[in-house]
Formats: C-alpha cells, structure tokens, sequence
C-alpha cells in the first residue's frame, strides 16, 4: 500500500473508513472539523455523513445508526461534548450494538476555544472508555482499534486527539480495508433501548465489571506499553506529549506511555511503578494520569513519589511543547545537557507589531454592529454577543460585545440582564449557523416568558468560522454538497421560525446599506417584546467582491472617521494619509457611507489616488 502525507484529522478520517464506518455525523468545531469533510470527500456512496443541527442531534443520529448495528463515527470539538452529554450519559447506560467512536478534540491552550477541559475526565464520568493518540499515525490505526474494542463491548468508546494531533502532518502507510460485517439492523428488544431507572441500575453494576477487564485488556494493549530503563526516576505520558519526550529523552529513563487513560491500564502502571522511585507525569490539562498513579501508589503502599501537576512539577494549564518538556526533564533528571539541548529553540524573533484578530475586510457583521451602535448611541445599551466570527465584535474601535459565554447564551443572557436591568436595552447578537444549533430554545424562553430583548440575527449564509460549512439555513448537505443554494428546497428560513414561535416584531435589512439599517434598529429599539432584527448579507467568501474603493485624497479632510469608528483591516494610514489597499478591500461601501466629506469613492478604470 502507499504512503501519503496526511493531517491528522485526514488520518483518523481515511481510518474510520478503513475501518468500515456507514454513518457519520457532527458539528462543526476547530480542531475537529477535518474529520467529517475529509470523510466526505472519500466517500463512494457507502456512507452516510452528515453535518447534524448540534453536537446533541449528532450523539443521537449516531446512536441510533450504533443501535441498528451500523459502525457509526460522531465528530465534535471538547466544548461540543458539553451539548451532547445529555445523550452521552444515557448511551453510556444503554450501550450501542454497532461499534460507536465519538471523536471530541481537545484544545490545549486554549487556541480556538472557550475551556481548556479535558475529554479523558469525561470519560471517567461516563464510565466510558478513552482513547489518547500520540500522533497522526498512531491515531489512524488507532480509530480502526476503537471501532473493534467498542463492538466486543458494545459501548460508545471516546476519541480525544489533541490539536497538534488534529493539525500535525505525518507521512502515513495506508493499510487495506478491514472486513466488516453489514449491519443486521434494528432489533426490537424493549429491554435492552428504552431506559428504566431498574435497567439503569442493572447496566451500572456490568459496567463497572466491564471497565475492570478493560483495566486488565489495556494493560497488554500495544497502545499502553512500558519502556524499560536501568534508571530509578521514570517518566509517565500519554498524548502527544509522549512524541516530544521522545525528541529529547536520554537513554534508561523508564518511560511509561498511556494510550487508554480510561480504564487504567491499571497492571502495566504498577509494573512501572514497582521499577522506580520517582515518577515525572507530563500531560496536557488535567493531572489524569498523574492521579491514577497517585492512586495505584496508596492502593498497593508503595514508596513511588509522583511529581507533576498537583505537585507543581508541570504548568497547570496550556499546552506542552519540545521546549517545555525538555525544560521540565531538564530539571528532574538534573541533565544539565538536556538545558543545551540544540536546534529546539528558533532564533529569537524581530520584534513585531501586535496584530489583533480581526473582522475581514468587507465582512457584513461589521457594517451590522456598526449600524446598532450608531442607532443607539447615547442610550443605554448592552449588547451580549456569542461564539462565531462575530465575537470579534467586542474589539475596538466597534466594541459592541459586552458579554460572550457559549453558543446561544447571548439570547438568554439577554433576558437575565433584562430581569435586573429593565431601562437598558438588550440586544443579542447571533450568527445564522448558531441560531439553528442553539438560538431557537432561547428564543422561545424570550417569548413564552414575555421579555423585551432585540434578536439580532447575523445571517451571512454560511458558517464562517469554522470553515463555511452549510447549515439548515443553506439546504445544502454533506451528501450533496456541490448543490447550489438557490437550487435547494428544504432550506429552512429562519423568519419563518420566528414567525412560528410567536416573534410579532421582525425587520429585515441590509447592513450593507447603511441608512437602512440604523432605522431598521431605530424602528425596534424602543418597542416591547421580543423584537428581531434580520441583518441578511453574505459572506465574503461566498460572495463576488465588488470594484474596490480608494480615498480621494483632495477631498480627504483627514478626520479618521472611517479608521477610529470601522476597524477595517483594508483602510491605514500612510504617512498621514487615509489609503486603502486595493488587495484587501472587497467593495462592500461601508466606508464611504461614513465618510463626511464623500472622499471614498469606487475605484475607476486607470486612475491614480497617490
């Protein structure tokens, strides 16, 4: 078989299907997002794969599809395992027939995320098994071994590669199909799928049986293996911290590898421990396997010290690296090699200027949140804001998000501070994509319990953040994903939901078009109930941009105005002059909307500005 270069998510992706997946569904979420499409990609008609409402939906599309026999694959980034642990807990009573791998990528850093939780403690709630790959390669004969262990067991089993798992690259040897009985389908059988407080009791004691042959089972599972070494201080790991160990670790250092941190590899660990007097735990987030050991240690009444986390060995948060580890191997091997250790370090960087994350240049939300502002300006307002491109709308010069929590918390925050404070307006900010996946609930709370708040939804027509993926808003679908949206016939409206869910009160506009927007605002703002508006502008990286525009600079009086109140990224200023950069503007016209002096012009054929 040949070798290809591969991402990890690609990797654990092409596994899946190597390993005989029919279903696939989940939400998207960075560093996890990879994996469903590149499943897309390959796939020959065999699969199903689907991108679901919500984590949730997922979890339970997959589950029934596990119920039916079906080796099933459910995708989600760490925070989305929140939205879906409703299911996930019950499932993990119920048990699965099909093998079920739920892929929840953790985000160490955090770079692209809320929490920095840790999926493995997860799995030591559920009560359901965890697998830890070390690299993009194990991870892809790793998924394959997930599937098999979930069906022996008949239990969802999690998979929790890390982002530089997730992105990493790795030249991978690509093995053939595994053999892979259809699915039987579904069996009626009451007592097994419809969950009673007595099955659940029953269930509970199996399952702890269960998780104590596991223990037993990892302990000889080549992903968990022990490395032997004529040192008396050791080394425990699991992730991909073990592949930066491994960059830098001297020869006879025992070193212990987790690959299923949950059920502990309980006899491998002890072997370890009995061979050491010391043990160094490096891992990412929670102190996990530092605690089992600690565990193991008060158990069995042996002399190992633990060092790490919970000793303040390691740093408590962020993400490891070749630096960092060699750092902290540095100090407990006493090697004062391992501090000189060369080429790990980059040369020291020039000095740079910060660059802030910011909207695009032309992105209709900023048009939108300035549109509010202006509207509202010298009243009071606070504007709650949600997960998406347009959290960035909290940075200045628009700073038009004073609270940001999780995926459609801005709708029912909105209506707490609402509660307190009945003389603020309260606006919430909320994209298309977050609407269909946690926004309608909210909303429906607003009307039911008749609290004044303006909805605004941010319809770009995509969801941007994440890698433009459809939604219900599009129509568009992962077995189908070349359609055009305008060629599409279940695309959901969102003003119909509304409208069905009781909103009286909904204004459509442009942001775009600027004086219609502010009256738009105007319009609601000092209105009860629960008012919506619609700001409906797409994307640009799903629209055609413009004739670019360029500042006249004999018209220009210099005020700033479309620098200190926009934030575009196309407008600098240059030598004391306003200039706009032609390969960043795409044409949208918010800036010559707000020009006073009407120097912001579209660009024609052959003309110089300079």
């Amino acid at each position: 078989m040949k070798k290809k270069l591969l991402m990890g998510n690609e990797a654990i992706a092409l596994g899946a299907i190597r390993a005989g997946v029919r279903m696939v569904a989940g939400y998207p979420g960075t560093p996890s997002t990879e994996i469903l499409e590149t499943v897309a990609k390959h796939n020959t008609g065999k699969i199903h794969v689907e991108w679901s409402v919500n984590e949730k939906a997922a979890m339970e599309v997959g589950a029934g599809a596990a119920y039916a026999g079906a080796r099933t694959l459910v995708t989600m980034k760490q925070v989305g395992l929140n939205v879906a642990s409703d299911p996930l807990m019950s499932l993990a009573y119920i048990g699965v027939k099909g093998g079920m791998v739920i892929i929840s990528a953790d985000d160490p850093g955090p770079i692209s995320s809320q929490t920095e939780q840790d999926t493995r403690l997860f799995g030591q709630f559920s009560k359901l098994p965890v697998f830890d790959p070390s690299s993009p390669e194990e991870a892809y004969e790793m998924i394959g071994e997930a599937f098999a262990y979930s069906e022996e067991y008949q239990t969802p089993v999690l998979f929790r590669p890390t982002t530089r798992v997730c992105h990493g690259r790795a030249s991978i040897q690509l093995l053939p199909e595994l053999e892979v009985a259809e699915p039987e389908g579904f069996v009626k059988d009451t007592g097994r799928w419809v969950i009673f407080p007595r099955l659940s009791f029953q269930n509970h004691k199996k399952i702890e049986d269960r998780n104590v042959e596991l223990s037993k089972v990892f302990s000889s599972y080549n992903r968990n293996k022990l490395e032997q070494g004529t040192g008396k201080k050791g080394i425990a790991t699991g992730g991909v911290s073990y592949a930066y160990i491994k960059e830098v670790l001297p020869d006879g250092v025992p070193l212990l590898k987790v690959g299923t941190p949950h059920p502990f590899p309980e006899e491998l660990a002890l072997e370890f421990l009995r061979s050491v007097d010391e043990v160094l735990v490096l891992e990412e987030l929670e102190p996990v396997i530092e605690r089992a050991l600690l565990l193991l240690v008060g158990k069995y009444h042996l002399s190992t010290v633990i060092k790490g986390k919970l000793s303040r060995d390691t740093a408590v948060a962020g993400e490891n690296s070749v630096e960092s580890v060699t750092a902290d191997l540095a100090v407990y091997l006493e090697n004062e090699a391992l501090q000189t250790v060369p080429n790990l370090r980059q040369e020291e960087a020039p000095q740079l200027p910060i660059r802030p994350p910011v909207l695009c240049a032309g992105c209709p939300h900023r048009a939108s949140f300035y549109a509010v502002k202006k509207a509202m300006r010298g009243k009071k307002a606070v504007f709650s804001g949600d997960i998406g491109c347009y959290t960035l709308g909290n940075a200045k010069p628009l700073d038009m998000v004073d609270t940001c929590l999780c995926m459609g918390a801005d709708v029912t925050i909105a209506q707490g501070l609402h509660i307190i404070e009945p003389d603020a307006v309260n606006f919430a900010f909320i994209g298309d994509s977050t609407f269909f996946a946690s926004g309608i609930t909210g909303v429906i709370n607003a009307v039911y319990n008749q609290t004044d708040i303006v909805l605004v939804v941010l319809d770009n027509s995509t969801t941007a953040m994440t890698g433009h993926q459809p939604h219900p808003g599009t129509g568009v679908t992962m077995m189908n994903p070349s359609q055009k949206p305008e060629d599409v016939a279940n695309r959901i409206s969102i003003e119909r939901i509304l409208t069905g869910i009781g909103v009286a009160d909904i204004v459509k506009a442009d942001p775009l078009k600027l004086d219609e927007a502010v009256e738009a605002v105007k319009k609601v703002a000092d209105e009860k109930g629960v008012r919506v508006i619609l700001f409906q502008s797409p994307c640009i990286a799903v629209a055609k941009p413009s004739r670019a525009y360029v500042v006249r600079q004999e018209n220009c009086i210099n005020c700033k105005a479309c620098v200190s109140q926009l934030g575009c990224p196309a407008i600098t200023v240059n030598d004391g002059r306003i200039v706009i950069e032609p390969s960043l503007c795409f044409g949208c016209g918010l800036c010559a909307q707000v020009c006073p002096s009407g120097a912001i012009v579209i660009e024609k054929e052959g003309e110089n500005h300079e």
